[in-house]
C-alpha cells in the first residue's frame, strides 16, 4: 500500500533567524509495506519535539556533525506508532520514541529508536518532561552540578522546556531558586505554578550583574545556563567559591554570529568555578534512573509538566520559528496525528 507522506524540509540554509518562509511542506509517495528480508520499520508519527538546536543543522556550516540539506527530511525526536516491520525488535502496533522525523510518516532501521511503554500517562510527556529535555534537565543539574541542600541556583530560560524542570528539581532538593524569563506572565508562572523562590524578566533589566546581585546578596553556587552570552557573563561574576555551570544551550548566539560570550578568566580561575557543556546522547546511561524518579514526582503531584502543544504537520515551521521569539511556555511539541 502506498500513501502520500507529507514532510516539512528547510528550501535553503539559515543563516540567521529562522522565518516560515524558510520552510516548505512536501509531498512524497510512501510505502506502508516492508520489503521481504528488511529490517525496516514504517512507523506513523503522532508527536514530534521542536527544539532550538535544530537551527545549528540547517546553517550552511552545521554542526552535531550533520547538515540538514534542503528538500530532505529533517529527523526529530518523537512519539509514534509501528504499522510495519521487518525488525523483531519491534511489532506492529508498538508504540516507539525516539529518531522519527517532521513528517507523517518515518522510516527507520531502529537506530536510536526503542518501544515505548507510556506507564499510564500522556504520550507527550515522553517527548518532554520523560524525554531528551527531562533528562537534560536531570543530568545537568544532578550530574555535572552536584548540588548540595540549601545552595543557591540561578535558572535561565525558566519557563522553557528544560529550564523549568531544572527549578523544580532544584526546589525539591530544597534549594533556593531563581529563574529569569522574558514575559510579565512567565514570570508569574515560574513563582506561582512552579515554585520558584524568585524569577525575574530580562528584558526589564538594564543591567544583569546587578540584577542577579539583587537576588543573590550571597551569591549563586550553581549556574543552569540555556542562553549562553550576556547572561551567562553575569552568572559568572556572581559565582560562589567552587561554582558550577551547567552549559545546556545557547540559544542568544544560535542566531545571530556576532553574539559571543566573553568570559571574566580572573574570576573563573581564582573562585575555582567549574563550567561544562553537555549533550544528552552522553548519558543515556542515567535514563532508567531519570525516568524512574520523574515519574514518581509526576505521580506524587511534586512535578508540573508544562507542554505547548500545536496540530498538524503544517504549524511545524510555525512552532519551530516561534521558539527564536519565546512563544512557547515549558516543551514545544507538535501533534502530527491521532493514535
Amino acid at each position: 500500500m502506498e500513501v502520500i507522506n507529507r514532510y516539512v524540509a528547510i528550501k535553503a540554509q539559515i543563516d540567521g533567524v529562522p522565518k516560515e518562509s524558510d520552510f516548505e511542506l512536501k509531498n512524497q509517495k510512501f510505502s506502508l509495506s516492508i520489503k521481504r528480508g528488511s529490517k525496516d520499520i514504517i512507523i506513523k508519527n503522532l508527536y514530534v519535539s521542536i527544539d532550538p538546536y535544530h537551527v545549528n543543522q540547517m546553517k550552511t556550516t552545521g554542526t552535531l556533525g550533520r547538515t540538514i540539506v534542503p528538500g530532505e527530511v529533517i529527523s526529530s525526536y518523537g512519539v509514534g506508532k509501528v504499522i510495519a516491520s521487518g525488525n523483531p525488535r519491534f511489532a506492529k502496533g508498538d508504540y516507539v520514541v525516539g529518531n522519527i522525523s517532521w513528517g507523517e510518516y518515518s522510516i527507520s532501521k531502529g537506530f536510536f529508536l526503542r518501544k515505548l511503554d507510556p506507564m499510564g500517562l500522556p504520550l507527550s510527556y515522553h517527548i518532554g518532561v520523560l524525554g531528551l529535555s527531562g533528562l537534560s534537565a536531570y543530568v545537568g543539574f544532578f550530574d555535572i552540578c552536584k548540588p548540595k541542600r540549601g545552595e543557591n541556583v540561578f535558572v535561565s530560560a525558566a519557563s522553557g522546556s528544560i529550564g523549568n524542570l531544572v527549578g523544580q528539581y532544584a526546589k525539591l532538593l530544597g534549594c533556593y531558586v531563581v529563574g529569569c524569563a522574558g514575559s510579565p506572565e512567565k514570570v508569574q508562572l515560574i513563582k506561582e505554578k512552579l515554585g520558584f523562590d524568585e524569577a525575574f524578566n530580562y528584558k526589564e533589566e538594564t543591567d544583569l550583574n546587578l540584577a542577579l546581585q539583587r537576588y543573590f546578596p550571597n551569591g549563586i553556587d550553581i549556574y543552569f545556563d540555556n542562553v549562553g552570552a550576556e547572561m551567562l557573563e553575569a552568572a559568572i561574576s556572581n559565582m560562589n567559591l567552587y561554582g558550577r555551570v551547567a552549559v545546556c544551550g545557547a540559544i542568544s548566539e544560535y542566531t545571530d554570529s556576532k553574539k559571543h560570550v566573553k568570559l571574566d578568566m580572573l574570576s573563573i580561575i581564582y573562585r575555582r568555578i567549574t563550567i561544562q557543556g553537555f549533550i544528552t546522547p552522553d548519558y543515556m546511561n542515567l535514563f532508567p534512573e531519570f525516568v524512574s524518579k520523574t515519574v514518581d514526582y509526576i505521580r506524587a503531584g511534586k512535578i508540573h509538566v508544562l507542554e505547548d502543544v500545536m496540530i498538524g504537520i503544517e504549524s511545524v515551521p510555525s512552532a519551530f520559528v516561534g521558539v527564536f521569539h519565546g512563544n512557547n511556555v515549558g516543551k514545544r511539541i507538535v501533534k502530527i496525528s491521532d493514535d
